[in-house]
């Protein structure tokens, strides 16, 4: 076979360029000087005897040949990281590594729980955790850069066939309101109650409060009739000024409960109205599942699931295969 006309450093190089906008940056990102990485890629061009980047502009952009090598750089990068930790699992976990993802509720609120208790199992696994939107960790799952995720949200339509989608676990919306809030003193409330309360919202043009509006909506409220007061831009935000007094807001139960044991938020009962959202399992079913997936699969999933998720661990030849399926 002839030699190839680039290494694995300059399209490690090539990749961090596009990633960080700039050869500056890239040198930073990588520790290295910024000339060694504008040699690197003199060197891949010269090899290549084709220019990758419009050195024209003040940011650094691909040429129609740069643009096919990146894709192809993308999957080589992460046939070889596949590659180092399908070794790394020799080891039987006493080293390797995990890397989850989550969309934003879940990775801030559910999967520190989960990660604690993997670390507590498996102290001498590397654990990264990415917390993106829905659609961008979806996107990583799929490419490979992530070996499984927890969502809230909807997957792109293209995503749908390609990825393992697998209900996992529900997370209601309640109600809550300052615990001196007049309403505080009802044993109950009706849907009605809620169009006279003052709200604490989460920015209307963010993707969660669109998805949560959708819920609330398919729970047959009225969500133009809430009258939303102060929008913020945060959960964190919102419990706060909820705490503070400065109105009612309707939160995912799973970023609230801390704050009900504690009683700085009050959770009333709302007749007729129960608000809830799936949390889904994706991961990619063709792509290679390291020791510590397969670990944090068996042994941490089942913990925080919810009631009616079976997991079942099935022997084909001398490898493991996990499924998982709602019953």
């Amino acid at each position: 076979m002839a030699d190839l006309p680039f290494t694995l450093d300059q399209l490690r190089i090539l990749r961090a360029i596009v990633s960080e906008g700039s050869f500056k940056k890239a040198a930073d990102s990588l520790y290295v000087t910024q000339p060694a990485v504008s040699l690197q890629i003199q060197n891949l061009e010269k090899q290549l005897e084709i220019c990758l980047f419009d050195r024209g502009g003040r940011k650094a952009q691909l040429t129609e040949a740069g643009k096919v090598l990146i894709n192809y750089c993308d999957s080589i990068l992460n046939q070889c990281q596949e590659a180092c930790r399908a070794i790394e699992d020799l080891q039987q976990l006493k080293g390797g590594s995990l890397v989850i993802g989550a969309s934003q509720t879940t990775g801030t609120y559910l999967m520190p729980r989960m990660l604690g208790l993997f670390r507590q199992k498996y102290p001498e696994v590397k654990v990264e955790l990415h917390v993106h939107s829905t659609r961008r960790t979806g996107w990583s799952v799929a490419n490979g850069q992530i070996d499984l995720a927890v969502i809230g949200g909807e997957l792109p339509t293209e995503l749908n066939e390609l990825l393992d989608i697998i209900p996992y676990a529900t997370d209601e919306l309640a109600l809550v309101l300052p615990p001196k809030h007049p309403f505080a003193k009802l044993p109950e409330l009706n849907k009605e109650d809620l169009y006279r309360l003052d709200f604490v919202s989460l920015d209307s043009q963010s993707t969660t409060r669109k998805v949560l509006d959708q819920l609330l909506a398919s729970a047959g409220l009225d969500v133009q009739r809430l009258r939303i007061e102060m929008e913020l831009n945060s959960l964190e935000a919102i419990k706060n000024a909820v705490q503070s007094g400065l109105g009612a807001a309707l939160l995912p139960v799973v970023s609230i409960e801390r704050e009900i044991a504690a009683k700085t938020l009050y959770k009333p009962l709302v007749l007729d109205l129960e608000v809830r959202r799936e949390l889904k399992l994706i991961r990619h079913p063709a792509r290679y599942r390291s020791r510590a997936a397969e670990a944090f699969l068996i042994d941490i999933l089942p913990v925080f699931a919810s009631k009616g998720f079976e997991l079942s661990l099935d022997k084909q030849g001398q490898k493991p295969t996990i499924s998982l399926k709602p019953i």
